[in-house]
Parts: structure tokens; C-alpha cells; sequence
């Protein structure tokens, strides 16, 4: 359905909703989306209150609020979140939020340019407002690699961010560098938490984040009055506190040692696994699985693409070549390598998947003994003679015990 989406008017964001033709029943539908992103990744909240009344009370406290001030810059990056952001799918209340909140100042998409633009930005930046970053920022040369209106990148954050009461670094740019700060990062790039010092950064990771976890994380913001708790790396919880692997539809095929070995095999037909493809799902906090993009219509591992872990610090430089398994790490079964690589590479807030880890990597360890042809032997590839062909045998053997009895 599409709306008249018009600038913000006197009055609160209900009323101008209402003006460009959002009824009711689709902001509350809208809200009941954000609620159960909240919900996510902080599971006790899930049950906090029945979805419809979830749904009301956020809408009554996102429709309450006044126009707020918004600061949206775009610094070294590719536009790829803020098209993440606004390519849901048609024109959505979810593009009239955006629309509505971020009037103030987006380079990207506003309509003022040149001096219009920078007196925008000036006369937003003089009073408190909310800031959201994308792109990193370069300090090698003076930052001479990306700069506005002349002044370096580092400036203009430095400007927005004096009287920012929150600021979201959104993206895996904004939140570390990404690709850009890559070895040898000839433009020096950071994100905006090793500029921004004396404020707290909520980093909205992902090359690019979901759209929906962009806009929940703002309206968390609004309806909330504080930022919403984080994880170590700095990212709400609610969206990165669990792994893409805890919630992969493919993951009983990895339980099951079901795993593509390339990506024309018999296994890829079938859609299992992508681990030994170099899925990057079980050492990756992210709500892929569940929120998905374009309004839920698909996403990488659904269309049958390894993750590459985008929403981890780092990833580019610490996952590729993308296509390779994760790092082996001694342990017991596949399960617990991916566990030991999961906690070293995103801290304490994987810790709570441990137990499950132990569990699933003994039932693998069985199924490995009991099952001649495995396709469990991707992980070592030498099913053939020695001990593991040993281990065949013996469960060959206790299979037609089984059935002469």
C-alpha cells in the first residue's frame, strides 16, 4: 500500500502518520513487527506481554512522539545501508517513519544540496538531536580521502556528535571500517566508537544491517528514552544476541553431518548445510534467520550463499577467503570447534549456547560412529581405513547383530 508521505507537520508522529494515510491498524501492524524484533535475541521479553498489547503499547509510545531532531551522515561507505534501509519493499510505514524522523538532515536522500545542506546540518547540530553514522571515518593524510563541504570526515562527526544525545554507528563501515579498514587500510579508517570517545556508540553491525533492525533500533531509542542494552561488541542485544546458527532452517542438516560440499552437489539440490562452503553462521550474532530482508522475502543462507559473517568486527580481514571453513580448533566434535571460534571471536555474550554445544556435539560424535557414509567425514575428508574405518565397521557390525536378533 502506498501513502502520501508529506514533511512533518506540528503535532505528534501519530497525527502526521495519520495525515499521510497510515491508519491504526498498520501502525500497530508496523509496531507488532518492531516488538518481536525487540524480542529476539533477549528471550525473557518474549513472554513480557501478549504480542497484540506489545503492539499497542509501542504504538502508543512511537505515536506520542514529537518531530525529534535527526543527524543521518554519510561518510566513507557505498549507501548500502541507507538503501537497506529504505528498499523494503514499496512505499512502507516503515519508509514513513524513516521519512518523518530523519527530515533534519540525510545527505543521501534530502532534497537541499551545497549551502542549503551544510545550513541544515549547522542548525541541527546547535541543538540536541539523535546521530546516526554510516561509513567510517579516515585519519591517515587528514583525512583527506573522504570530506564534505571541506571539512574531513573526522570534522563533521566530531561537529554532529558535541550535542548528540544518542549515536548509532550503523554498519559494518561505521562500526569498525569494514572493507575499506581491510590490511593494508591505506585510508587509515576507523568507526565512529575510536573518534567518539566521551558518549556511548550503539554499533548497528552488518554490511549492511536489516533494514528493520535499523529502524528498531531507533524507535527503541525514541520510545525508550535510553539505549537499549548491548552486547560486548557494543550491539543491541535484541538484535545480535544469538547466533545465525541457533535459528538456520539448515540446521538439522548440520546436526544430521548433512553438508554441501560444492555448490552444484546432490547436498546443495537438497539444501543442506553450508559449513564446509564456508558459512560463517556459527561464529555470527545476528537476526538473519527470523527478521530476513525485503520484507522477509528471503535471505543469504535461504538462497542457498554461505554467511560470510558480515556482522562481526573485523570480518572481512578475519573470514576470507570467504569460501574456506572456519578455523579448526582442537576440540570435541564440529559442534564445539564452531562453539570455541564463536566465543573467541564475539566474547562472553555466546557463553550461554555452551551447554547446547556439548549436547549437539556428543549426538554428532554418535551419529558419526553409527553411520558408515557419513558425509561427516567433510570435516576430516580420511574416512577411509584406520581408526574411522574401524569405527565403521563396528557400527556395520552392531546393525546386523541388531537385526538377526
Amino acid at each position: 500500500m502506498s501513502y502520501d508521505i508529506k514533511p512533518w507537520r506540528e503535532g505528534t508522529l501519530a497525527e502526521n502518520l495519520a495525515s499521510a494515510g497510515v491508519s491504526r491498524r498498520d501502525f500497530v501492524k508496523y509496531c507488532a513487527g518492531l516488538a518481536a524484533i525487540f524480542a529476539v535475541g533477549t528471550p525473557e521479553m518474549a513472554h513480557a506481554a501478549p504480542a497484540q498489547k506489545a503492539a499497542e503499547e509501542l504504538a502508543d509510545k512511537l505515536g506520542a512522539i514529537t518531530k525529534p531532531n535527526v543527524v543521518w551522515l554519510q561518510l566513507q561507505e557505498c549507501t548500502g545501508c541507507m538503501e537497506s534501509t529504505l528498499r523494503s519493499g514499496g512505499t512502507t510505514v516503515e519508509e514513513v517513519v524513516l521519512n518523518l524522523l530523519s527530515v533534519n538532515y540525510n545527505e543521501l536522500v534530502m532534497a537541499a544540496a551545497g549551502e542549503a545542506a551544510e545550513k541544515a546540518l549547522e542548525e541541527t547540530n546547535a541543538r540536541e538531536h539523535i546521530l546516526v553514522v554510516n561509513g567510517s571515518i579516515p585519519t591517515k593524510d587528514g583525512g583527506i580521502y573522504c570530506t564534505i563541504g571541506g571539512k574531513s570526515a573526522e570534522q563533521v562527526l566530531q561537529e554532529s556528535a558535541k550535542n548528540a544525545t544518542m549515536i548509532l554507528a550503523v554498519g559494518a563501515c561505521a562500526v569498525y571500517g569494514s572493507v575499506q579498514a581491510a590490511k593494508p587500510n591505506p585510508t587509515g579508517a576507523v568507526g565512529v566508537d575510536e573518534i567518539i570517545k566521551d558518549k556511548q556508540v550503539i554499533n548497528v553491525s552488518g554490511c549492511p544491517p536489516i533494514g528493520e533492525v535499523i529502524t528498531a533500533s531507533l524507535t527503541y531509542i525514541l520510545t525508550h528514552g535510553k539505549a537499549p542494552e548491548v552486547d560486548s561488541e557494543g550491539r543491541p542485544l535484541f538484535a545480535y544476541g544469538q547466533r545465525i546458527h541457533d535459528s538456520c532452517p539448515r540446521r538439522p542438516h548440520f546436526d544430521a553431518g548433512q553438508f554441501v560440499r560444492t555448490f552444484d552437489d546432490a547436498g546443495a539440490r537438497e539444501g543442506w548445510c553450508l559449513y564446509d562452503v564456508g558459512c560463517k553462521g556459527p561464529s555470527t550474532f545476528s537476526p538473519c534467520p527470523i527478521v530476513q530482508w525485503n520484507l522477509k522475502s528471503g535471505w543469504p543462507i535461504g538462497a542457498g550463499h554461505p554467511c560470510i559473517g558480515c556482522t562481526e568486527r573485523d570480518f572481512y580481514d578475519r573470514f576470507t577467503p570467504f569460501y574456506d571453513k572456519l578455523p579448526n580448533i582442537p576440540g570435541f566434535g564440529v559442534e564445539a570447534t564452531a562453539e570455541k571460534v564463536g566465543l573467541g571471536l564475539t566474547g562472553a555474550v555466546a557463553a550461554g549456547v555452551a551447554v547446547h554445544a556439548g549436547i549437539t556435539a556428543a549426538r554428532a560424535a554418535a551419529d558419526r560412529k553409527a553411520t558408515k557414509n557419513s558425509p561427516m567425514a567433510a570435516f576430516g575428508d580420511n574416512a577411509v581405513g584406520g581408526e574411522n574405518n574401524s569405527l565403521n565397521e563396528d557400527a556395520t557390525s552392531d546393525k546386523q547383530n541388531s537385526e538377526a536378533k
